[in-house]
């Protein structure tokens, strides 16, 4: 008798904690589940009764990581539910919040928590000695991207600047000029670290055909703003319809829901951003997508990796195009505009690191937050990530894999996703009798 026993408890090189069960016997699986274990954090809670003035700052807490996108969703939600309107200044600026976010977050998955398993080490350590280089660079990109932030959204963590309506505070000429010259000067790290993947890592060569969901604008890479979309026959629905396409629905090994549209699942995240929006993607990007041989439609989830690296070529360029907007036409007052509490519900959606967010809010006449609805990226991959189990489980089966081949292959595939584990877990309902 042929038995696989894969029990993996608390993933490393994750956000969060998470387990790995599989129980196979002569081929046949008998269970086989991504498990969340993570405290619900009760964040939807934490938000009634905050006055919108305070709902963004409280929200950007839910992740340390996505800290930007979560601040700008919430922020969104509010000027839907009160009928604000802002200016391009404003909107170019949280677009280049969002791309230094986007940077620092995929620089962080790219090169610290998934290459050790492309060059199969347990953890980056063993590279400072066998690869300084990459570690170097790798530290090298985080410290542009947090300083991307810094100057655009006031810091890299819980931003300060951006406010309903408006911002506070701009980016001095200065600060500009010397990030948008580090800005160029890592384009030849991104070249670097592309040429290096392709002569050095080998990635897992499965495909499972999947629906993909995130924001798509017409001529633009949308990270900030779009439509809802669907990879399926185009489907796309406005921000306040996002029900529509978005049904979420629980599981008993979860403390975060799951997510369906149409089928059982689908994927959010960088390789969905990319397999919809490919072809706006800026020229800079696509030479990196050439050197790594990716084409789209994508349908390996292990190519994630791949298409957040491509992500991080087009945020240095669409920012180098904002910066120099900014630097050629200048600031321009107001920086806000007048703000009117009123009662009413609004949905803020931003395409953060790990896929499209969700931020739903009702405030009364007074502008108090009266509920929340947040869906967060990783929530939704978990079903997609168990389906891509159930999948490819039989075919390593069938190859004849070693247990532990099939280990290091269950645990490649959730990284490959980038979890925020944390952040996915959801209030639960607790009746007690």
């Amino acid at each position: 008798m042929n038995k696989i026993n894969v029990n993996v408890h608390y993933l490393t090189r994750v956000e969060g904690h998470g387990n790995i069960v599989l129980d196979a016997v002569n081929g046949d699986i008998k269970q086989l589940r991504l498990e969340i274990v993570e405290a619900p954090r009760f964040f939807e809670s934490f938000l009634r009764g905050v006055n919108y003035k305070d709902v963004a700052y409280v929200a950007s807490r839910v992740c340390g990581i996505c800290s930007i996108g979560h601040n700008n969703a919430s922020i969104k939600a509010t000027e839907a539910a009160f009928g604000v309107k802002i200016n391009e200044q404003t909107t170019l600026l949280r677009k280049l919040m969002m791309h230094g976010e986007n940077m620092q977050s995929h620089s962080l998955h790219v090169y610290f928590l998934a290459t050790p398993d492309f060059l199969d080490v347990p953890s980056v350590l063993p590279l400072i000695k066998t690869n300084p280089d990459v570690v170097k660079l790798a530290l090298k990109m985080k410290r542009l991207a947090n300083d991307l932030s810094d100057i655009s959204a006031g810091r890299t963590v819980h931003p300060l600047r951006n406010i309903v309506g408006g911002v506070t505070m701009v980016p001095t000429k200065e600060e500009l000029d010397s990030i948008k010259k580090r800005l160029r000067n890592a384009k030849n790290d991104v070249l670097f670290t592309a040429e290096l993947f392709k002569k050095s890592v080998k990635i897992p060569q499965y495909e499972r055909e999947t629906e993909y969901i995130a924001l798509k604008k017409d001529s633009e890479f949308a990270i900030y703003e779009g439509r809802i979309t669907s990879s399926d026959d185009m489907q796309q629905v406005d921000d306040i319809n996002y029900k529509d396409m978005i049904k979420e629905f629980v599981v008993p090994h979860s403390t975060a829901k799951h997510s369906r549209n149409k089928r059982n699942s689908y994927m959010v995240g960088a390789l969905a951003r990319c397999n919809l929006s490919f072809n706006d993607l800026k020229p800079f990007a696509k030479e990196i997508a050439n050197i790594l041989g990716f084409k789209v439609p994508c349908y390996n989830p292990y190519m994630n990796t791949y298409a957040q690296l491509i992500e991080i070529a087009h945020s240095i360029e669409d920012s180098i195009e904002i910066i120099d907007h900014f630097l050629d036409m200048g600031f321009k007052e107001p920086l806000s505009v007048d703000v009117k509490p009123k009662a009413g519900r609004g949905v803020g959606v931003a395409d953060v690191p790990r896929g499209i967010l969700f931020h739903e809010y009702e405030y009364d006449n007074k502008g108090n937050l009266v509920s929340a609805n947040l869906i967060i990226p990783t929530a939704q991959n978990l079903e997609n990530i168990e389906d891509d189990m159930r999948k490819f489980v039989p075919v390593w089966i069938n190859e004849k894999k070693s247990q532990d081949e099939i280990r290091q292959l269950l645990e490649m595939l959730v990284r490959a996703y980038d979890p925020c584990i944390s952040c996915s877990a959801h209030m639960l309902k607790i009746k007690f009798e």
